[in-house]
């Protein structure tokens, strides 16, 4: 069986629930993480699936990586291997396939609504249409590539998520563990209280995980167990 490839820009981003649930399901991980000094492969031949992670990165920043993610995403769509992207790796797929990033219309931070589109491609990835309360950190946004349908969207951010195929780019983090979330309200504590509706401080983040986490994870099991129907 062919591994999966996860792609990772910085250290407090990793995979996370990605990763455990890939290892619950027996899925070998090619884990690469740049700024912890490795080389992003230059094919994406022999891998069954691409994960690309978050990041408090611009995709329009000028960093050789970035690019790179964004040949291998190129690559991957041209050869049917499924491509998955949270936050910043979503961007980066809306970039690669001929769509923009830019500012966001508001920062988000947080637990925040995210509305499910009426679509049958939405349902196929979401379920039903509705609302989702689903973890957010971004400033910058993506425009939706060509040949993309969007599948979500809330009042703050038009394009949450989009569908190309197999391929799913997502504005919001669903690989977000109980971790991975405590060391981010403890950023978050380091800045003080939020000053924005949008942008929660860290004790906003706790009590949003104790009433969200679990809801988040089965749907980001729900998602990952789609994704991979798609790979070799």
């Amino acid at each position: 069986m062919k591994p999966v490839l996860v792609l990772q820009h910085l250290p407090d981003d990793g995979p996370a629930f990605l990763a455990t649930w890939l290892q619950a399901q027996g899925r070998a991980v090619d884990l690469r993480h740049t700024s912890a000094g490795d080389a992003y492969p230059e094919r994406i031949d022999g891998y069954a699936a691409l994960a690309v992670l978050g990041g408090e990165w611009s995709a329009n920043d000028e960093r050789p990586s970035l690019r790179q993610a964004e040949h291998l995403i190129r690559q991957a769509v041209a050869t049917g291997v499924p491509v998955l992207g949270h936050c910043l790796g979503g961007q980066l797929m809306a970039k690669a396939l001929g769509g923009a990033v830019g500012r966001s219309p508001v920062r988000e931070r947080g637990w925040h609504a995210v509305q499910i589109d009426e679509s049958p491609e939405a349902r196929a990835w979401f379920g039903a249409a509705g609302s989702h309360t689903l973890f957010q950190w971004h400033g910058d946004a993506f425009v939706l590539p060509p040949g993309a349908q969007r599948l979500a969207h809330n009042a703050q951010c038009p394009n949450q998520a989009f569908g190309l195929g197999p391929h799913l780019g997502m504005q919001f983090h669903v690989e977000v563990d109980a971790p991975k979330l405590a060391a981010w309200a403890e950023e978050a504590d380091a800045g003080g209280p939020g000053a924005e509706a949008h942008w929660h401080d860290g004790p906003q983040l706790r009590r949003g995980t104790v009433q969200h986490l679990a809801a988040s994870q089965a749907l980001a099991a729900a998602i990952y167990a789609r994704w991979l129907r798609f790979a070799s």
